[in-house]
């Protein structure tokens, strides 16, 4: 019995030992997130007392086998440490943040990791910063916030920023690639950005060489809002803006036009014309074209979210309304979108969606008529409207505009916007649906399908009249466009992460296909019906010639193997190995595949034990080596050969006419990838207890077999010239950026600052023949003062320069070569005295020089932020310094015919002689050099671009806990406003945030659409 009862005892140890030992290493999940309720993606997870740990996913959970009883210790990069009691089996954390700003979980690619692991070299957008700023685009929202991104505003209703990351790599496009919530889409101004939840910017070969082919130009990573646990959250924001042009040109009125036009012709002993006279007798007309065109636009943005869930999903529901009206009539612009994100869980299965549905609308006058050029231009004794007009044949409005009695070719812009009115629609769907299955706590497989389709509508109504002296009066028409655009893509990948010890290793494998076509048909009539005063806008109302078209301009496809290995040691040493193999069909059979691999190293050496610098916390060293790829410069089919089947040939016993065919564009079938060699090297350093974050970088980007048109000689027969792989550039230069976090709690505030140099050359364009006189060509030259060449950036100034105003005849006579030809005969006193570059005796193309360049040396940014109690204010400075603008609105202003003048103009006299105006005469053929002043390719257009601008100031009120209570709302925040209040500049322009018409010509000021000046107040409450 005894035997028994010590076996008994002896079996029921062991159960009881073997039970509690299984119910002791039970499985732990958990999810941790950030004070902002953030996911809180890898952070380490480690059980105390023990080497073993994991790391936590891109939605911040974890699964790790630990005892009851045990202790979690958590740790992260910007996190207080945290110790957490195993009391069960599901852990759901929110911890708090230091003052580190390495702390952000950075979206790299196809996976999240830590900032304090980034290799490369990335930039991570303050979104509380960006969202303080009034605007419609993505681009227009980071000015300033991030070094190495360059961007240049439009202050047109519903027009995109331009982006540029460290600098531009080819002649045709500078886009970078974006990729929202990892579809491939562009973000233009169908995005709302109140939407945005972060944007990361990956800017060197290590950080985005796993989008290969189509990330030569950099990639802007876009994460929008998502739900997170707890009861359903509601956030409104409301924003009313008003918008003015901040500068107007300084024209004469019309009594200060008609005593300088008078003067003009006198001085060249010309009669007036009959109409000036009779307003010079008696003036009666005096009008101001610059009010009369602009006028105080508005803003308004209207956002309303909801959003929630529980530990297996969330949710997010937004809806946006936003409206900008412009500050030039006919211009506005409209936008309505909805997104829906959710997101459930089950076991090991998680499956999710992120859609917007948005739809925008647009208003604007055709005619490719630009009001900022025609505005100053048009001579203030011309009406807007008047019955003294009704004479000019095709004029039935009678729209005011020059006569052979009163000379001037500018345009009527408020006739322009009356008689051609564009409208445009496009409803669009961007989206993508994931489903993520954990293979393994350390392995998960991941299938993500997205697409965007866009329906686009344009139509253009032609009324009768014209709007320009001696148009040709076109026949009233009717033209309608519609545009389907397709973009699919999908994606299989599997993401691991596994802990040896002291080794981390993570990375993804997998299969990117992406597909893009457009689809356009469009259709048009002449002669509108008109009935009681009303014009019919339909094209079966019309009775016209009717005209129809219909193409497929764009249709490609594209797949590739991507794949990235993350090495870590101890947190010390890192390692990342990337690569990406990707086939194009926009390239010929035998070029389409295109190989792009990256290496980068780290080593946080703050970690030696040889390293004790007390007042450094953390400083990593970093460099990158790696090949990028460009495919998006090309069209679907240029690689292919164009037939011209319109031809007829007469010919046969019966002189029959045959139709022919014959191929109209020499192609060229080896067109494959534009590549981007890059090197970077850089670090990251926090100092001072972790208040001051530093970050800097040094690059050096080759680009290598860039797309150019190279010439043929006309007897090969061909139309155009075939693109080539012929060309390389390079661009480099070095970032820094810093940011300082106060510790003081009644008074908290941070500064941050960021630099960049961008220093852009061209290395070769091919073999382009030679010039008349034997010479290489080795340059691209679109204009006569605008050239790329060896040696130089892209699109430098190569104008004839300037010595000053010739002040007596004796002058110019003594102005002679070194053979004693005079270089101007014909010149008089107060004439503009050009530089004989070359020797030869005159002045022609041949004396032009390189005179500046269009690309700033160096651009600043600059951003503030204190508060006190419930009261914050945020100030936001740009800085762009050394680029030149060619002002072309000034050089007609400036030309003394048949346009009005600037107010402050100083023409040269015998009596006034210190001035910079040359003398004030008529262009006649018996005074030519009055046309010879004002020639194009002279370096008098060119004007110092550098500027400072105070990009925003906010003032905010947030209300206390005591009165949220009352009203049952968890925050509520009022704020007012002022966005580019102020321009420190030297240009007589109008702006110096120049978009330019072309990457070649990018300083190019032919009328640009300036910033506008906004007072906003807005209000933010969520309950």
């Amino acid at each position: 019995m005894k035997k028994r009862l010590r076996q008994f005892a002896v079996c029921t140890g062991f159960a009881l030992l073997f039970s509690t030992t299984l119910l002791a290493q039970q499985a732990v999940k958990g999810t941790l997130r950030s004070p902002s309720g953030e996911p809180l993606s890898g952070a380490t997870v480690s059980i105390k007392g023990t080497n073993k740990s994991v790391i936590t996913d891109a939605n911040g959970q974890f699964t790790i086998d630990a005892p009851v009883g045990s202790t979690l210790v958590v740790s992260s990069v910007g996190i207080q440490g945290k110790e957490i009691p195993v009391n069960g089996s599901t852990i759901n954390e929110t911890l708090q943040t230091t003052n580190n700003t390495m702390n952000e979980v950075v979206v790299i690619g196809y996976q999240t990791v830590r900032r304090k692991d980034l290799t490369g070299s990335t930039g991570v957008v303050e979104m509380a910063n960006a969202n303080r700023v009034t605007s419609g685009s993505v681009g227009e929202a980071i000015q300033g916030l991030v070094p190495g991104v360059t961007v240049r505003n439009g202050g047109a209703p519903g027009q995109n920023a331009a982006i540029e990351i460290r600098g531009v790599g080819n002649f045709g496009n500078a886009a970078p690639l974006y990729v929202i919530d990892g579809m491939l889409a562009d973000a233009n101004t169908t995005i709302n950005n109140d939407d945005i939840a972060s944007i990361q910017i990956l800017k060197d070969a290590s950080a985005a060489a796993i989008y290969g082919s189509r990330a030569g130009n950099g990639v802007i990573i876009i994460t929008t809002k998502k739900g997170r646990e707890g009861p359903a959250h509601i956030s409104v924001s409301a924003k009313y803006g008003v918008q003015q042009i901040p500068k107007q040109w300084d024209v004469m009125d019309a009594s200060q036009f008609l005593k300088t036009v008078q003067t003009q012709y006198q001085n060249s002993n010309t009669t007036l014309p009959a109409g000036i006279a009779a307003q010079i007798s008696n003036s009666t007309i005096n009008t101001n074209w610059q009010n009369e065109i602009y006028r105080t636009g508005n803003d308004q943005d209207y956002n309303v979210s909801v959003s929630g869930g529980s530990q297996t999903g969330n949710y997010l529901i937004s809806g946006s309304y936003y409206k900008n009206t412009g500050v030039l009539i006919g211009n506005d612009f409209e936008r309505a979108s909805l997104r829906i994100n959710t997101e459930a869980k089950k076991g090991r299965l998680t499956v999710g969606e992120n859609m917007v549905v948005s739809n925008t609308y647009g208003t604007n006058p055709g005619g490719g008529i630009n009001a900022f050029y025609e505005a100053p231009l048009m001579l203030p004794i011309i009406g807007v409207q008047g019955s003294q007009y009704n004479t000019i044949p095709s004029n039935p409005g009678g729209w005011g505009m020059g006569t052979s009695d009163i000379p001037s070719y500018s345009n009527n812009y408020v006739a322009v916007a009356a008689l051609d009115r564009q409208t445009y629609n496009f409803a669009k769907v961007v989206g993508n649906a994931y489903a993520d299955v954990k293979l393994f706590n350390w392995l998960s497989y991941r299938f993500n399908a997205g697409a965007e389709v866009s329906f686009d509508y344009n139509k253009e109504i032609r009324d009768t009249g014209i709007w320009r002296y001696a148009n040709q009066p076109p026949l009233t028409s009717i033209a309608e466009n519609r545009q389907r655009f397709t973009n699919f893509l999908i994606e299989h990948t599997l993401n691991f992460n596994k802990t040896f010890g002291k080794h981390l290793i993570n990375g993804v494998v997998g299969f990117s296909r992406t597909q893009q076509r457009r689809d356009i048909t469009s259709g048009s009539r002449t002669l509108l019906l008109t009935s009681g005063g009303n014009t019919f806008t339909t094209i079966d109302a019309s009775t016209g010639t009717p005209s129809t078209s219909g193409s497929t301009p764009l249709f490609w496809r594209s797949h590739g193997y991507l794949g990235r290995i993350n090495y870590t040691y101890n947190d010390r040493y890192l390692l990342t190995l990337t690569g990406r193999i990707d086939q194009d069909s926009r390239f010929g059979a035998n070029f389409r595949t295109g190989y792009f691999p990256s290496a980068a190293v780290a080593w946080r050496i703050s970690r030696e034990s040889f390293f004790n610098v007390r007042w450094l916390n953390d400083l990593k060293l970093r460099g990158s080596y790696g090949k990028l790829g460009f495919s998006d410069v090309l069209g679907s089919w240029d690689y292919k050969a164009i037939i011209n089947y319109a031809p007829r040939a007469v010919y046969g016993v019966n002189q029959t006419p045959q139709i022919g065919a014959y191929q109209a564009v020499i192609t060229n079938p080896d067109l494959h990838w534009e590549t981007r060699i890059q090197k970077n090297a850089g670090f990251d350093a926090t100092l001072l207890n972790n208040h001051l974050s530093i970050t800097a970088d040094a690059y050096n980007s080759l680009s290598k077999d860039v797309l150019v048109n190279l010439p043929l000689a006309a007897y090969l027969g061909g139309i155009g010239n075939p693109a080539v792989n012929a060309a390389s550039i390079r661009n480099k230069g070095i970032e820094l950026t810093a940011t300082y976090r106060s510790s003081n709690n009644s008074v908290r505030w941070d500064v941050s600052g960021n630099i960049t140099t961008i220093q852009n050359r061209v290395v070769s364009v091919g073999n382009r023949g030679v010039d008349a006189a034997g010479n290489k060509v080795d340059y691209i030259e679109p204009t006569n003062f605008i050239r790329a060449q060896v040696g130089h950036a892209i699109g430098e100034w190569y104008v004839i320069k300037t010595d000053g105003i010739f002040q007596s005849q004796d002058e110019i006579n003594r102005y002679t070569n070194k053979a004693g030809t005079i270089i101007q005969p014909n010149a008089k006193p107060g004439d503009i005295k050009y530089v004989d570059a070359n020797g030869d005796g005159q002045i022609n193309n041949g004396d032009r020089q390189f005179a500046g360049s269009p690309w700033p040396s160096l651009q600043t940014g600059a951003q503030f932020n204190l508060y006190y109690k419930q009261f914050g204010l945020n100030l936001q400075l740009v800085g762009v310094f050394g680029n030149k603008i060619y002002d072309d609105i000034r050089h007609n202003l400036d030309a003394y015919e048949l346009s009005n003048f600037r107010k402050d103009i100083n023409p040269w006299t015998p009596n006034n002689t210190n001035t910079t105006d040359p003398r004030l005469a008529v262009d006649q053929p018996g005074d030519p050099t009055v046309s010879i002043n004002n020639m194009a390719q002279t370096d008098r257009w060119l004007e110092s671009g550098s500027y400072v601008r105070l990009r925003n100031v906010e003032i905010s009120y947030t209300f206390s806990k005591s009165v949220l209570n009352t009203i049952n709302f968890s925050n509520a925040r009022f704020y007012v406003s002022g966005q580019n209040l102020f321009t420190i500049t030297k240009y007589k322009g109008l702006d110096p945030d120049v978009q330019g018409t072309g990457i070649i010509s990018r300083g190019f000021d032919a009328g640009n659409w300036p910033a506008s000046r906004i007072i906003s107040v807005g209000l933010q409450c969520d309950f």
